[in-house]
């Protein structure tokens, strides 16, 4: 009895350490015009990337693809002050993306970097791939293709089959 007592406060404490980890991941505590850089650095890590907006502010992106459906970002001034923080891949954001006329630059600067980069010579494309939700808890993956000037030219949200029920069930 006292091993299985011991094995649930285990399993109990990891539970919440991975709680806290996720918390700290999605730079929750992070407080807008008060926290600084350092203080970003300690709760979420080093950033994937850093990108330097025209203003002089500057974006830290934080991703969790391809297990996860999130990508974090930290936006901080000049004078390295947190400014805001918030999840950039949201059908929102991929509503202020436009075929024929949103640049790599844009897609960048708006989603963070892509889980995976493949380039598809025949059709002259680069494509990005990510993985999201729907806003509805629904899995997907998204696909950002690029014509080699670097202009987005068609962005696939596609539902994640292997999460309806009876997917791999024999008929």
């Amino acid at each position: 009895m006292k091993r299985s007592v011991s094995a649930l406060a285990v399993l109990l404490a990891a539970a919440m350490a991975a709680g806290c980890a996720s918390m700290s991941y999605s730079g929750h505590g992070l407080i807008p015009g008060k926290s600084n850089a350092g203080d970003v650095e300690g709760l979420m890590g080093r950033p994937a990337e850093r990108i330097t907006l025209a203003g002089g502010d500057s974006v830290w992106f934080y991703p969790r693809n391809p297990g996860g459906l999130h990508t974090f970002a930290v936006r901080l001034n000049p004078q390295g002050i947190v400014q805001e923080v918030d999840q950039r891949l949201t059908s929102d954001n991929l509503a202020k993306l436009v075929p024929g006329t949103s640049t790599a630059a844009q897609v960048r600067e708006l989603l963070g970097p892509p889980w995976q980069v493949s380039r598809m010579a025949r059709q002259q494309r680069e494509v990005w791939s990510y993985r999201m939700d729907n806003g509805l808890f629904v899995e997907h993956d998204l696909y950002v293709q690029f014509s080699f000037d670097g202009i987005v030219r068609e962005m696939l949200l596609l539902k994640d089959i292997r999460n309806d029920l009876g997917h791999g069930a024999r008929d």
